[in-house]
């Protein structure tokens, strides 16, 4: 989706929430048919033929039972899925969350006024912080204009979630703590967190009814460094967030037995605004090589940022910066949004603060000393020893393709997005030798609360067409009749999904059903295709266009053996962030990226020697 964002004095952002469309729910013969069109890639035909007699017998069966009581469901909801959705893709993991499912990326501000620069960590962590500040503010007072998908008006809710929102951890399921008001709905928390060498200072960004200006926050800031620099590093009580889950709702319970002040700290965190880090490392980030930065974004040094608040802004101490954020509130393009809004603002100040320099007489920041003993202190360095043996496995990339980009895909008259997916589908099957069960996020947001959906770029269409370009006998005509058709259904399934006729949340919807029935799991489930087509969270390559501006992202992929493949599509480059885990002896995110390059010239070479 391109943004189109709609200028008017009148409107205000949360505005269009109580008159959006209820999430649909397709027929059930809709989605099931989708279903057996999407694992054909994977099976043979007589597996395939085992498959369709296991799905007629739901259909026929007990799934028309759990599509009545879906049915029946959705009747009293505007979105049958939001609750299941959060508990099942986000609170109910006891895996580290932080690790495998907290999204993170580059700032792009290098590639302007803000080159790595020893020195201008506080300077430009003032800037940034205000004008997020100022993004807030907006928000607060429903200015932030109302998003648009051509002329439907989209789900504002998550931006609700950008700030004062944190998740908390629990025993068996988390819970999302959200603090954010609106002007008119009252009173909400204005302090900010500040995490540095361990430990974590607040400060208050209003004084006197006034906001901070970068000046002060400057003050602020200088004052946290100094100390933390010229003092012993604190325990690092943020590191704990990067655990798996049970066993970090357990410490903090321990936390707050201590100590009733470790209760007091912990909601001070919860309800911040948002969470600075100051971090000492100094990444390497060129415009066509954002990996280094990438990689401390989403794993760096696990005592500076905290894994649970939605929204972190690590700054590194050459002038980079990175986003770090939990994603079970909100997801990517929410938070998009506002860092477009901060880099315009960056670009129409030219990287500077044009305002008074007066500094008033704030109060200094607030320590938030946690009373820890050994046991604690134990406890940290475990997780660190653990955190870091994990992500040592990881491998990240993100590098720019600058041959060309969106303008001249448009000239082909290709879809961007449909173009990149297509180039993912050929390398995956160029390094594999097969193809690739793939998840790309379609937005519902058209509906009220809606979030995502899955669509399944692997068809039928991408797989012949992929043999094609691998088998020397067939001709330039072939494979552009053959691709033509790739783009055209792909393009069919982002606009169904968008639609909310999409079929994996709703299969997800039946199975909850049948659970919460405490019946037994149906067999279409257990079906070995379910898994190989990526059903239950076995995509092996799991994708997200982030959008067609400067800021790219990145998240962990979906299974060990999978890609995390993420992607921002401008007018001359495409940036791609691809992760993998080495200690997969198959993938190489290296490779898988270079190999999406090289079929991104494949794609094009295809429509120009065609025309000749």
């Amino acid at each position: 989706m391109e943004k189109q964002v709609q200028e008017s004095a009148e409107e205000r952002t949360f505005q269009y929430q109580s008159s959006l469309p209820s999430l649909p729910l397709p027929p059930l013969d809709e989605s099931l048919s989708k279903y057996l069109e999407s694992v054909k890639p994977f099976l043979n035909e007589e597996e395939y033929q085992r498959t369709e007699a296991i799905v007629k017998k739901f259909e026929n069966g007990i799934g028309k039972e759990l599509h009545q009581k879906l049915v029946e469901r959705a009747k009293t909801r505007r979105n049958w899925l939001e609750d299941w959705w959060l508990n099942v893709a986000y609170l109910d993991l006891r895996i580290a969350t932080q690790i495998h499912c907290n999204m993170g990326g580059p700032a792009p501000f290098i590639e302007h006024y803000w080159p790595s620069k020893e020195g201008t960590q506080i300077e430009r962590a003032c800037i940034n912080i205000w004008h997020t500040l100022k993004f807030w503010e907006l928000l607060r007072e429903e200015k932030v204009p109302i998003e648009r998908s051509r002329d439907d008006v989209l789900d504002m809710n998550q931006f609700r979630m950008l700030f004062n929102t944190c998740k908390v951890p629990g025993i068996t399921r988390d819970s999302v703590c959200n603090y954010f008001k609106t002007a008119t709905e009252g009173e909400c928390p204005s302090h900010i967190m500040v995490q540095c060498r361990g430990r974590v200072f607040t400060f208050d960004a209003i004084h006197e009814g006034n906001m901070l200006t970068p000046p002060e926050i400057s003050r602020q800031l200088t004052y946290i460094q100094k100390r933390c620099h010229s003092e012993p590093a604190g325990p690092g009580v943020a590191a704990l967030t990067s655990n798996e889950r049970t066993k970090w709702a357990q410490i903090r319970e321990y936390l707050i037995g201590l100590d009733p002040k470790n209760l007091a700290h912990l909601e001070k965190i919860q309800k911040s605004v948002f969470a600075i880090c100051l971090d000492d490392s100094s990444p390497h980030a060129t415009p066509e090589n954002y990996t280094e930065v990438t990689r401390l974004g989403v794993v760096g040094d696990p005592t500076v940022r905290w894994g649970d608040k939605s929204y972190n802004c690590i700054f590194f101490s050459n002038g980079t910066s990175s986003a770090f954020c939990d994603h079970s509130p909100f997801d990517a393009m929410a938070l998009i949004t506002m860092l477009v809004y901060i880099d315009r603002k960056i670009i129409e100040n030219e990287g500077k603060w044009k305002g008074s320099d007066k500094v008033r007489d704030l109060p200094w920041p607030e320590e938030l000393v946690f009373t820890v003993d050994q046991k604690v202190i134990n406890e940290i360095g475990r997780t660190k020893e653990i955190y870091y043996e994990k992500v040592s496995q990881l491998e990240i990339v993100s590098y720019a393709f600058t041959s060309f980009g969106k303008a001249l895909i448009r000239k082909k008259k290709l879809h961007p997005d449909t173009f990149v997916q297509l180039a993912l589908q050929l390398a995956y099957y160029k390094c594999h030798g097969r193809p690739g069960c793939c998840y790309e996020t379609a937005m519902t947001r058209r509906f009220y609360h809606g979030r995502t959906e899955t669509m399944r770029p692997c068809t039928m269409e991408a797989v012949e067409w992929c043999k094609s370009m691998l088998d020397p006998s067939a001709s330039s005509y072939e494979r552009l009749q053959l691709m033509h058709a790739a783009f055209a259904k792909h393009n069919k399934l982002r606009k169904e999904c968008e639609n909310g006729r999409g079929f994996d949340r709703h299969l997800l919807g039946l199975l909850l059903i049948a659970q919460e029935q405490g019946l037994p799991v149906p067999e279409l489930y257990v079906d070995p295709a379910f898994t190989a087509s990526g059903g239950g969270g076995n995509f092996i390559l799991s994708t997200s266009l982030t959008g067609y501006t400067r800021f790219s992202g990145c998240a962990l992929p979906m299974v060990d053996h999978g890609y995390g493949f993420f992607y921002a599509i401008r007018d001359d480059r495409i940036v791609v962030n691809c992760s993998s885990w080495k200690s997969c002896p198959e993938t190489n995110a290296e490779v898988l990226c270079r190999t999406v390059f090289q079929c991104f010239q494949d794609i094009l070479q295809l429509t120009i020697t065609t025309q000749l």
